[in-house]
């Protein structure tokens, strides 16, 4: 299920700092008892910790983490971790309100994150495009299986007896080749094979649902275990993409759009329909399913040439010699039937503990073009992550920018609160993309060179091909995420963008300065309809009492500063 803890992010660490900045630190007076000289000298490790200090070295130790794991390119694990840098002084009692040394801290760490942050974005290498993980293919494929060791004999007979008692769309064959790869299954890739059998427990039904009416075997539904562990995410080195693990320009081919933005082959029901298009066609073209899901692998073209070259179309036949086929593809298919074998009958072959998983409770909605997944994430409740990982087809931190509504998934039951969200939206804060105003004598080259970005991502971003030529006045997007600080800059009247600072107040301590409201919350209250109310954001409701979810209950008092003291830091 999605996390439902809200992470303050780099925008709220702003906003903070610069109320910080512009309110004096009350001066608190320190009294030391006094210490004789003998004990001092006698025990120097007695002495107290400065807190302070401790607080710093804390936050400087996650800051240098960062860095390093930034320098190996581990961009999710960087980002958590100068996450953690100014969380660690955000959590602490009066942390960087009250304290100048903290203050002072604090501002040189979102300064120092904001510079790491821009120069990943100038460079391309990260915070552009969503998480990816190793395609399972690629390390199976690598596997040597010993050609020359014969399979056990017990292995021989419990798939003997597995294949007169199950019921197999597809012809599985009694051979070494199938029986070497069961074991391998049962062994070094146990831990692998379950996993991906819990995960894929989440899709087989819609998977077999599409091949059933399509009129494929059900086994095949079994592919994915192979190709991807069914994780949509899964990205081979080739550049194969998704749970059905299509190549670019054959998704394309079948129904699926690539593009910068979004990439289908990520969304495993529009990928399915793909796959079950695709493999109806290879079937076709060979007449068998074996010499299909070979052809699936190693491309229809090199399994007609293999044909054609060795005067056979009988796949084991075929697959007898090394001459024709590489090693990758003579190994694909006895793979994936014995994946089918233990898939269809796991407890008969040990994996008896598997434990499936259930596939998350989402419903879908209409949004706007050009809208930031990190407006849905606050509306919602739950993390950006969390609503990446339900729309794995989205490449970026965005919807679409062309014109027209996108059918987003969200939590189950957070659907309503999006719509309203949106209804009552400034339509220039849902999104915070950088744009360009094409200059006399600019083209996409010359651009691209004075905007640090890919000529490739500039086309692509605005639907252009490469070799497009520009006009002045043409508004194009540039294809980098704003920063978290951008996103959270309103556009004031007359058309300048302010940072709205807010103070960070809890309920117990208002600001003595401002005076505020105590709201109490009632039946069916929202902190989207408090914050309407009040003519202040949610944001500043959520910094204000410092929330870390937008779940209220009934009775709970809320801090509401006046909406003149909301804009006052403008």
């Amino acid at each position: 299920m999605p996390s439902q803890i809200l992470r303050p992010t780099l925008a709220a660490s702003l906003a903070l700092v610069l109320t910080a900045c512009g309110a004096s630190a009350p001066k608190v007076a320190t009294v030391v008892p006094p210490t004789p000289p003998a004990a001092v000298a006698a025990s120097p490790a007695a002495s107290p910790v400065d807190p302070v200090t401790a607080l710093i070295a804390t936050s400087n130790h996650h800051f240098e983490t960062g860095q390093q794991e930034l320098a190996l390119g581990h961009l999710e694990r960087a980002r958590a971790e100068f996450d953690r840098a100014l969380d660690v002084v955000l959590e602490s009692p009066d942390g960087a309100r009250t304290n100048a040394r903290v203050r002072e801290h604090f501002e040189r760490m979102v300064d120092r994150i904001a510079v790491l942050e821009q120069q990943a974005l100038a460079t391309g290498d990260g915070f552009t495009e969503t998480r990816t993980e190793p395609a399972s293919i690629d390390q199976l494929l690598a596997i040597e299986t010993f050609d020359t060791t014969p399979p056990q004999l017990s292995t021989a007979q419990a798939v003997a007896a597995d294949l007169e008692a199950t019921v197999h769309d597809i012809p599985i064959p009694m051979n070494d080749r199938v029986l070497r790869w069961v074991e391998v299954f049962q062994g070094s890739l146990r831990v692998f094979l379950s996993e991906g059998l819990a995960r894929g427990a989440q899709y087989l039904p819609m998977i077999q649902k599409v091949f059933r009416a399509e009129g494929l075997p059900l086994d095949l539904a079994y592919v994915p275990l192979i190709e991807s562990a069914f994780k949509p995410t899964a990205l081979s080195r080739a550049k194969a993409r998704g749970v059905w693990q299509f190549m670019r320009g054959t998704a394309i081919e079948n129904g699926l759009v690539a593009d910068w933005y979004i990439d289908e082959r990520a969304d495993p029901e529009k990928a399915t329909v793909a796959a079950a298009k695709y493999l109806k066609t290879l079937n076709g073209m060979f007449g068998d399913w074996h010499l299909a899901m070979a052809s699936y692998n190693g491309g229809p073209g090199r399994m007609q040439r293999a044909i054609k070259r060795s005067g056979m179309d009988d796949f084991w036949k075929l697959t007898s010699s090394t001459r024709f086929l590489p090693r990758e593809t003579r190994d694909y298919v006895p793979m994936i039937l014995a994946a089918i074998i233990i898939a269809k009958n796991p407890a008969q072959y040990g994996f008896d503990n598997i434990e499936p998983l259930a596939p998350v409770p989402t419903e879908r909605i209409a949004v706007p073009a050009a809208l930031d997944l990190r407006r849905v994430a606050e509306w919602t409740g739950v993390a950006v992550d969390s609503i990446q990982q339900l729309n794995p087809e989205l490449r970026r931190w965005t919807t679409p920018i062309r014109e027209g509504s996108y059918e987003l998934r969200v939590p189950e039951g957070s659907g309503a609160r999006v719509v309203e969200a949106l209804a009552v939206a400034n339509t220039s804060h849902l999104n915070a993309l950088q744009w360009h105003t094409v200059k006399s004598g600019e083209t996409l080259v010359s651009i691209a060179r004075k905007l640090k970005v890919s000529r490739a991502d500039l086309a692509e971003a605005n639907y252009l091909k490469i070799t497009a030529r520009v006009r002045p006045g043409q508004k194009l997007v540039v294809p980098r995420m704003p920063s978290a600080a951008l996103l959270a800059r309103n556009t004031a009247p007359g058309g300048t963008d302010a940072v709205r600072a807010v103070a960070v107040t809890t309920v117990d301590e208002p600001d003595e300065d401002v005076p505020a409201t105590i709201y109490r919350v009632r039946s069916g209250d929202t902190l989207y309809a408090i914050a309407r109310r009040h003519g202040v954001s949610v944001d500043q409701l959520r910094e204000w009492n410092r929330l870390k979810s937008t779940t209220l209950s009934i009775g709970t008092r809320l801090v509401v500063q006046p909406a003149r003291s909301a804009l006052a830091q403008q």
